[in-house]
């Protein structure tokens, strides 16, 4: 029986957001795929800007690979989309959960988007859980990882998990759950099946945020996961990581670009079409969450 080849991953940083963009890479083939790019975006002055994303395509022709895929693992929050720029670039398909469309419905009707498809096609495929596909000589994994989003999906390939914004590093503990259509209880039953693989499996998150002041870190063990991080260690069982997540979450501010990034990222990262003067225009729904911290 041939042995197949785990992937070679590099990961971008991206210090705006503590977002991680990674390249994962067929050895034997050097085809690749892209997983959860970044396009830039300063709220104070509305500028976007493709730095991120163009440090992928620099590293893509360095190595002289071939790109696969553009893969997002949710729509994200935190940091707009450069899927759909990438596409543009470089011709290759997007794919996503497809559980988006849920997601969709959700946003179009805080932002009254009346013309926004919801039927995922922004994206060239849309993966269900169990799905599987290749990247030259790998191959990949669709699990279904609901919790964080309504839509979040993990992609393990070969020895790699690629697990967004469900387990952070051990001393980060576990991402929240309290946006629209997330679920804590859902978020406990995810992680358990990430924890279910092989104690070998690489797991590379979806953001760092350093505490403690400590240089970024992305990638640990299902084993290290286990025997150490801080949420779990806290919460043993469903019932008390429930508790401790609920509780949690009532503390956290919502992310500073929520409200910018997920009406682009609900698109496959198109930006809104420019109106009558030219110009593109971002909507922002005013009192629709109380969530503010006055003092």
């Amino acid at each position: 029986m041939a042995i197949l080849p785990n992937p070679e991953v590099v990961a971008l940083f991206e210090r705006r957001t503590s977002s991680i963009q990674y390249l994962v890479i067929c050895p034997e083939t050097r085809s690749c795929a892209i997983v959860d790019p970044v396009l830039d975006f300063d709220p104070k002055c509305g500028s976007i800007a493709t730095h991120s994303a163009d440090k992928i395509l620099e590293e893509i022709a360095r190595r002289q690979l071939k790109l696969q895929w553009i893969l997002d693992t949710h729509p994200h929050a935190d940091h707009l989309s450069a899927a759909a720029y990438l596409k543009d670039k470089t011709g290759a398909p997007t794919a996503i959960g497809s559980r988006v469309t849920a997601v969709q419905n959700l946003w179009k009707v805080i932002y009254n988007l009346p013309g926004l498809a919801t039927d995922g096609s922004q994206w060239d495929r849309l993966f269900d859980d169990g799905d599987r596909f290749q990247i030259g000589n790998l191959q990949a994994r669709v699990m279904a990882a609901p919790g964080h989003t309504l839509a979040s999906i993990t992609y393990v390939i070969g020895d790699a998990a690629f697990i967004h914004d469900t387990l952070f590093m051990p001393d980060a503990g576990t991402a929240r759950a309290d946006f629209p259509g997330a679920d804590p209880g859902m978020l406990w039953d995810t992680i358990q099946g990430i924890l279910a693989l092989p104690e070998t499996t690489r797991l590379f998150v979806g953001h760092d945020y350093q505490p403690g002041g400590r240089e970024p870190r992305w990638h640990c063990t299902v084993a290290e996961q286990k025997a150490g991080n801080v949420h779990l260690r806290r919460a043993p069982t469903k019932d008390e990581f429930v508790a401790l997540r609920t509780e949690r979450d009532r503390t956290l501010p919502m992310p500073a670009l929520i409200l910018f990034a997920l009406q682009v990222n609900i698109n496959g990262g198109r930006l809104p079409e420019p109106e009558t003067n030219g110009q593109r225009y971002l909507k922002y729904p005013i009192n629709k969450f109380t969530s503010a911290a006055w003092e």
